[in-house]
């Protein structure tokens, strides 16, 4: 077993560059960094049925601001592709207007989580504002599929000290990225999948959202081209196993 390396991820009052700033924060970990947390405790057990991450190269495939109108086209891909994704919900448009379809995520075994109500940046809000924006949604999903996430994603990947303090409370863990295709600034399916495959790494996590127009055409060559390069596609949990996500803690790759 490797020797943990949890303690070194720890930042105490740092300043840490996230996907799109600086923000101070205590307790980023990598999925490696968690695993590792979780297999150093003598009553660790694996929490997942899914593949061991530290036997195969895994790589987590999540959806952002959904779900939307083509969402069905994007689960009908995944089904026949036998991949379990990430969705990180919004709610305002999309949880209170596309329930069946988060019913139908569900179903098919994918993970859901939490992307606010209206995608204001966290950062800029005081505590009960950003309560505000994650109840809503939690309670949706809840209704719907009769669980509620844990985890969640900061708009923008901006979050803080202040912010984990709300997601500890409503028990929420944190999920970043380390692959963007940017397709909200393109319709290039081609460019898309390039960017995709040109930034994956073991343990990565990929971010894409299914209402942009060139995202979904995409996703049939990366999942194709990254399981011939070997990857596993797990959901965050997954990716996080045997760790349980804790709330307020920030996890990226």
């Amino acid at each position: 077993m490797r020797a943990p390396r949890a303690a070194a991820a720890l930042l105490t009052g740092a300043c840490v560059f996230l996907a799109s700033g600086c923000g101070t924060l205590r307790g980023v970990l990598s999925p490696r960094d968690a695993r590792d947390a979780a297999l150093a405790s003598p009553e660790a057990r694996k929490s997942s049925t899914g593949p061991d991450c530290d036997a195969v190269k895994c790589v987590a495939l999540t959806f952002d601001g959904g779900p939307s109108k083509p969402t069905p086209e994007l689960l009908d891909i995944l089904l026949e592709k036998k991949v379990s994704a990430t969705f990180f919900l919004q709610g305002k448009g999309h949880t209170d207007t596309y329930p069946r379809t988060v019913l139908r995520m569900a179903g098919e075994g994918h993970e859901i989580a939490n992307h606010t109500w209206s995608h204001k940046t966290l950062t800029e809000l005081n505590a009960e504002e950003v309560e505000a924006e994650m109840k809503p949604v939690q309670d949706d999903i809840r209704r719907i599929t009769g669980r509620a996430p844990t985890l969640m994603r900061p708009p923008r990947g901006r979050t803080d000290d202040d912010v984990s303090a709300v997601m500890r409370r409503l028990g929420l863990a944190q999920v970043l990225w380390s692959v963007t295709a940017k397709d909200y600034a393109t319709t290039d399916t081609t460019l898309i999948t390039r960017r995709v495959l040109d930034q994956t790494r073991r343990d990565g996590i990929i971010l894409l959202h299914e209402r942009y127009k060139g995202t979904i055409p995409a996703v049939p060559d990366v999942i194709d081209t990254l399981r011939q390069r070997g990857y596993t596609f797990v959901t965050v949990s997954q990716l996080l196993a045997p760790a349980t996500p804790e709330p307020g803690a920030v996890y990226r790759p």
